[in-house]
């Protein structure tokens, strides 16, 4: 059983039009599903009451991870593993530890974001996206309201007043 959503598109041509849509027809009391921009939108975030990403905090747990790793992979090798003295330092020169260890926090760090990404967001090789309109991949914005939560003439004629240019009903 496939679920199917019905959506109202208005499709905007102009972000600043699309700012202040977003902004009214929030407080006309209508939920928007999503906005979607060929081009990061700044400022949309608040107004479509996003809450700030916590990826940061998976980058720095990341990174921490990488440094431990690095410092405890150089003290046993250089240390009790296979101790060499070279250039006359002592097997624990932990100067010598700083590019291997900024190396690997960077690189665990990265390829730990870049996988939290991919699981948070759903993403995988077979996923298959419907495009709502082809458009936003050019030069268009599109809002998506679900048509299910609202009065589709108010909310056309909403869109219409606010700057949409068009304005479609897909289901999807």
């Amino acid at each position: 059983m496939s679920k199917s959503k019905n959506l109202i598109l208005g499709v905007f041509d102009n972000e600043e039009k699309v700012l202040s849509a977003v902004k009214n027809i929030r407080e006309s009391g209508v939920s928007i599903e999503e906005v979607f921009s060929p081009y990061p939108i700044h400022g949309i975030d608040p107004l479509l009451g996003y809450k700030m990403s916590r990826l940061p905090i998976a980058a720095f747990l990341f990174g921490l991870a990488g440094l431990s790793f690095a410092v405890w992979m150089q003290v046993y090798m250089m240390g009790f593993d296979w101790p060499l003295i070279v250039g006359g330092k002592p097997y624990l020169a932990f100067p010598s530890f700083v590019p291997v260890s900024f190396e690997l926090t960077v690189l665990i760090a990265s390829l730990g974001m870049v996988g939290t990404f991919l699981v948070v967001s759903g993403l995988k090789p077979s996923l298959n996206i419907e495009v709502l309109d082809l458009r936003i991949t050019d030069d268009k914005i599109v809002m998506a309201i679900d048509s299910s939560k609202v009065n589709i003439e108010e909310v056309t004629a909403l869109l219409k007043s606010n700057g949409a240019i068009e304005v479609n009903n897909k289901e999807i």
